[in-house]
């Protein structure tokens, strides 16, 4: 009993030194207010983050210990994480549960497959269950260091950046309407999105770290397009089975497991699910439901005007320029 308690009260020691250093840290960082939430914007080795995000990747990097046998979903928000969690998930997990038993039709994506920045505390529980798969907004500059060592797998997924800002601009409206409060300006978010000021961005820093990581370690990182996995995303549920090590089998082609889980995966059946119709609240701001908005490709014509749209595809071609990217 004594081992116990000494071994609680180290770590309440730990947790009160951590707290101590991380307080202090983030007194020293750039700051501001912005997208009309309450809470300040923190830059933190070029990126922003609110504070709550930017303690779980302190923590992450300096605690998180990554396994050679984890994938881990990488991507700014708003991009096709719920969606890419789920096809993952699905694949890694095709022969413990029948489309009837999947816990994906009663558990949001995100509770299926946690983010690393806020729940690495947890993953030994989520790694008994025998499903290694992680998640993480996190720049590429930014990971812990035990991801880059560890040689497990990155899949990283971005979006033309025109419909990633209208989704994240709709996301923070939600949140605020739910609460009573009133939605961020619309110009004042894009001029703020333009300036490279949004969670985790900048948002084209953040494609290009993982974008260049993946040209140099193209085995670790596979670097996905959501309007090219929209377009054929039966292809894409090969490739993904094949870069983790979870290749379907000439059985499971001919009983067409991987358009099965297309089909379970998709907007409208996910969408559909009581789960995520729910206003059951994560993170104590977001309802089940705001994760599942549209998911369509070109929904910025209906946010946007033309100036805006032009100015994006501006900053996008200069961002871009010379990388061998395009979005």
């Amino acid at each position: 009993m004594e081992s116990r308690l000494d071994s609680k009260d180290i770590v309440n020691e730990n947790e009160d030194e951590f707290e101590k250093s991380f307080e202090q840290m983030i007194s020293t960082l750039p700051k501001r207010k912005c997208w009309g939430n309450r809470e300040d914007f923190y830059q933190y080795q070029g990126f922003w983050l609110y504070p709550t995000f930017l303690k779980g990747v302190v923590s992450a990097q300096q605690r998180f210990q990554a396994q050679p046998t984890d994938t881990i979903i990488c991507s700014i928000p708003k991009t096709g994480t719920t969606w890419l969690k789920s096809l993952i998930f699905s694949i890694y997990t095709r022969t413990s549960f029948y489309d009837s038993t999947t816990p994906l039709l009663s558990k949001l994506p995100h509770e299926v497959v946690p983010f690393m920045d806020l729940y690495h505390a947890d993953f030994p529980s989520y790694r008994d269950m025998g499903v290694p798969v992680l998640a993480t907004h996190v720049p590429y500059s930014s990971l812990p260091r035990s991801i880059i060592d560890s040689g497990c797998k990155l899949v990283y997924i971005c979006r033309n950046p025109k419909d990633s800002f209208v989704s994240l601009y709709h996301f923070n409206a939600a949140i605020r309407r739910s609460q009573n409060l009133q939605p961020p300006d619309l110009d004042e978010a894009f001029e703020l999105f333009c300036e490279g000021v949004s969670m985790y961005g900048p948002y084209w820093d953040h494609v290009l770290g993982y974008w260049k990581a993946s040209l140099e370690h193209p085995n670790k990182i596979l670097f996905l397009k959501y309007e090219e996995m929209i377009e054929d995303s039966v292809l894409y549920v090969k490739k993904l089975a094949e870069f983790i090590s979870c290749p379907f089998s000439s059985e499971e082609h001919q009983k067409e497991v991987p358009e099965k889980i297309v089909k379970m995966c998709s907007f409208e059946n996910l969408s559909n699910l009581e789960v995520n119709k729910s206003e059951k609240v994560r993170m104590g701001v977001v309802q089940h439901k705001m994760y599942f908005r549209k998911g369509k490709v070109g929904d910025w014509k209906n946010c946007l005007t033309s100036e805006m749209a032009e100015r994006l595809d501006r900053i996008t071609h200069q961002k871009l320029s010379g990388s061998g990217l395009s979005l």
